[in-house]
């Protein structure tokens, strides 16, 4: 028996514990979804307006609950959850979805995104259409795409100014290898460890620094055990809401539609939302104490650079043709 399915039916005997491990099929009433981040994140709220607008479209003959802020594990766990079907759904950095459909890697290309309409243009096209197949064949739905950001590296050593000053800095990643590749490539040592460690290993100095959105550092606190703030933008990034397959298509197709529309609904809000607090989010942090450090053009092109053969690498190990259709949509 692997780790993961040791992991897998470890978290659907403790949901069975406390009641909400019963399959999640045909005359479902109630579909749980849980998350890693925090209550009052705008993926969190937003999971709060799909809630509201599903139980409102279906006359409350179908309902989300919602288990947000890791408390039914954290998000390695949530999928390992979703996947075995004891819980209906996540919402999650789709990065932790990474190793079970490598070709999400492609959306991960460094310093590829100039704005987060971009992002949504080609998430929302041709390519977010190949990537539901994928995840589809995995035994996921995937109902909509939320804003995580651009991410950025906080650090407790120095200010980031050059490219050197990247080097040798431990710092933590998803557990994405297109992200890990990036990292060594631009000097640092990165470290895959999930979101729930991170705080207590920054507090105790096993590492350096790490790298996320600022409605991230700024939700999680990570100002309090880091030092350095910058805007390096490296990646920018997607929240996922997955379902299980199989709950999801024995619901009748009026909940199905039920379902994608009051998605489609918070999907908007927490778009919009997100990218109104995303500047608010820097500022707080800036408040707070932390020293924010602008990374220059020169600096930027010198981090491109450097990072450049990790694009040839994914082209190798997940197929050219989906990186390369990432890489016309962003040019085009």
């Amino acid at each position: 028996m692997t780790t993961t399915t040791r992991l897998a039916r470890r978290s659907a005997a403790v949901l069975l514990a406390l009641g909400l491990g019963a399959p999640l099929l045909a005359n479902a009433e109630t579909l749980r979804f849980s998350g890693n981040f925090t209550d009052d994140h705008s993926s969190s709220r937003a999971m709060e307006v799909f809630r509201d607008s599903l139980a409102e479209r279906t006359d409350g003959e179908l309902k989300a609950q919602l288990f947000p802020n890791m408390q039914l594990g954290g998000a390695s766990e949530n999928v390992d959850q979703v996947s075995t079907g004891s819980i209906a759904g996540t919402w999650i950095g789709i990065s932790y979805l990474s190793r079970t459909v490598p070709e999400l890697e492609a959306l991960s290309l460094p310093f590829a995104f100039d704005s987060r309409e971009a992002a949504f243009e080609l998430i929302d096209g041709e390519v977010g259409e190949v990537l539901d197949e994928k995840l589809a064949e995995k035994g996921f739905t995937a109902l909509g795409y939320m804003e995580l950001g651009f991410r950025h590296v906080t650090n407790s050593e120095r200010p980031l100014e050059t490219i050197e000053d990247f080097q040798g800095l431990k710092i933590r990643l998803q557990p994405n290898e297109t992200h890990l590749d990036t990292f060594r490539a631009i000097g640092a040592s990165p470290v895959s460890m999930d979101i729930n460690e991170v705080y207590g290993a920054l507090q105790q100095g096993v590492l350096d620094g790490q790298e996320n959105p600022y409605s991230i550092i700024s939700t999680k606190r990570m100002d309090e055990v880091q030092q350095y703030l910058s805007d390096s933008g490296h990646f920018y990034d997607f929240i996922v809401v997955v379902t299980n397959r199989d709950t999801f298509m024995s619901l009748s197709e009026e909940h199905q539609q039920a379902v994608r529309a009051a998605m489609d609904e918070a999907v908007a809000w927490q778009r919009q939302t997100a990218a109104e607090e995303d500047d608010a989010a820097r500022q707080t942090l800036i408040e707070r104490g932390m020293e924010f450090t602008p990374i220059s053009d020169e600096t930027r092109a010198a981090l491109r650079e450097a990072s450049h053969e990790v694009i040839d690498d994914l082209r190798d190990k997940i197929g050219a043709e989906i990186v390369d259709q990432v890489l016309a949509e962003l040019d085009a």
